[in-house]
């Protein structure tokens, strides 16, 4: 998601155009045996240094499933309320946090995040007790390979301040690269490289790949997501589907796009959605009910400082969360199969 006029415009004129053609390959490749959590091993996990993947299970360090459910936060538009920001999150019941970064890259001009703040961030959501996602923005709906190979090289340039934090940190490695819905191999191919450098560059944390499509065409993990599974050596890759209109519009768009991921042993999150959006209306009470139902952990878009005329996915009326917007923040928050109902705190922060 993104708050600039000219991406919320190019998102819309995209999602009309290709939305039609990913759903029908999602129906193509939908199979008869809906997915469950933990189909590879129901077996928990040893301990570990950090979050790891089991099939389509996230298990945190402890051994312990780890559910999300969350809120994402536009730091890099609104660094001066991070404090105010995280503190309301928390109050929410939220389990973790997606943030906002800017890596730098000219084309859009975010950032860079410094060393610094990253540390700051990973520190605050930690005394808050949220697990850390941490995003990319700058690759926004690019197709080009060089955009994504931006974000991969910032984060092996920030490398020291997630290394040894991979207890409570998730490295997304760009939000909703790869626009189009079409030639997903591309998106395959960028991804499968992306991972292998940053494997190399001795990253172990979780990684988190954003689907193709503005992040919307769940046929691109469906099709393509265990060639970039098995592209990690760590096999600890997992991925995101983003849901408004062209995505989350209705029940079979919601239940295909889980289903198939599911079906596929990939372990994947609702990374973004919101109840409505300039591409059509969400069913995001489907969303969530249908989340809970499988296990899949969401994360809602977002917390305040919605512009561009989608001001209307603001969660929060203010930075602390004191008041909720009626028909968003106080669905995703205090709704059936919301946050509050259904989210547990890692164990990871657990007192002894």
């Amino acid at each position: 998601m993104n708050f600039k006029k000219s991406l919320t415009a190019l998102f819309l004129a995209m999602a009309l155009l290709f939305a039609s053609a990913c759903d029908k390959g999602s129906r193509d490749i939908e199979n008869t045996n809906a997915g469950t959590s933990s189909s590879v091993s129901e077996q928990k996990p040893a301990p570990s240094d950090g979050f790891n993947i089991i099939g389509n299970t996230l298990y945190d360090s402890n051994g312990n499933e780890f559910v999300m459910r969350g809120i994402n936060h536009a730091h890099v538009w609104f660094q001066d309320k991070l404090d105010e920001a995280l503190q309301g999150i928390a109050n929410t019941g939220a389990n973790c946090v997606r943030v906002v970064l800017g890596d730098g890259n000219s084309t859009n001009g975010w950032g860079p995040t410094s060393e610094e703040e990253i540390k700051n961030i990973i520190q605050k959501c930690k005394d808050k007790n949220l697990i850390c996602i941490l995003e990319s923005h700058n690759g926004t709906g690019s197709d080009n390979a060089a955009d994504l190979d931006k974000a991969v090289e910032y984060w092996i340039k920030v490398k020291d301040t997630f290394i040894g934090e991979e207890k409570y940190v998730i490295i997304n490695i760009s939000n909703e690269w790869y626009g189009s819905w079409k030639k997903l191999d591309k998106w395959r191919d960028a991804y499968v490289g992306a991972v292998k450098k940053l494997r190399g560059a001795g990253i172990r944390n979780t990684i988190m790949v954003d689907s193709a499509g503005w992040g919307q065409c769940a046929e691109s993990i469906a099709k393509y997501g265990k060639d970039i599974l098995d592209a990690d050596p760590d096999k600890n890759t997992m991925f995101s589907i983003h849901m408004y209109g062209s995505a989350g519009g209705n029940k079979n768009q919601i239940k295909t796009a889980v289903d198939n991921a599911l079906d596929k042993d990939l372990c994947f999150v609702i990374g973004e959605f919101g109840w409505n959006h300039s591409d059509g209306d969400v069913d995001e009470a489907y969303i969530m009910e249908y989340c809970t139902e499988k296990k899949v952990g969401y994360l809602g878009w977002s917390w305040k400082g919605n512009g561009g005329g989608v001001e209307y996915l603001d969660i929060a009326l203010d930075w602390e969360g004191k008041a909720l917007s009626e028909n968003w923040g106080e669905v995703l928050v205090n709704g059936p199969n919301g946050i509050k109902e259904t989210s547990n705190i890692c164990s990871v922060f657990n007192k002894k």
